[in-house]
């Protein structure tokens, strides 16, 4: 699960934010395999997607990570949960999309499938009223 400033996001979900506020991020892995995964690493990369094939990720200037955008995991044990936590924060108005990838170690388990399959996050950041 990937919950934006407390809402939990789905692919027909957009999450609305005030441009200079810290927006909280929690991405929940469940392990429901019957091994322990890792050790692995989470890397929630921003992105602008202009609707023609083309993602703009050079997004520097628009957004930042409070903390770091990788979360280093050691295990997820079998049936258990694990939660990260990290912020960003928006400088500029505009509709943004989270892109989360795995990066795994060479000698840890197979990581479960359902992890490559995590919502699209779409977020859109607005002036303050």
């Amino acid at each position: 699960d990937i919950l934006v400033d407390g809402k939990l996001c789905d692919c027909d979900i957009v999450v609305d934010c005030k441009v200079g506020d810290p927006i909280p991020l929690e991405v929940k892995l469940t392990n429901w395999s019957k091994h322990s995964v890792g050790p692995f690493a989470l890397t929630v990369t921003p992105y602008q997607d202009y609707q023609n094939g083309v993602h703009n990720y050079e997004l520097q200037d628009a957004i930042t990570f409070v903390g770091s955008n990788t979360f280093y995991i050691e295990s997820v044990k079998p049936t258990k949960d694990s939660v990260y936590f990290g912020a960003l924060l928006f400088l500029y108005t505009g509709d943004f999309y989270l892109n989360i990838k795995f990066h795994e170690d060479n000698c840890s388990k197979e990581l479960p499938v359902s992890w490559f399959c995590l919502p699209s996050v779409h977020i859109r950041a607005m002036e303050p009223v």
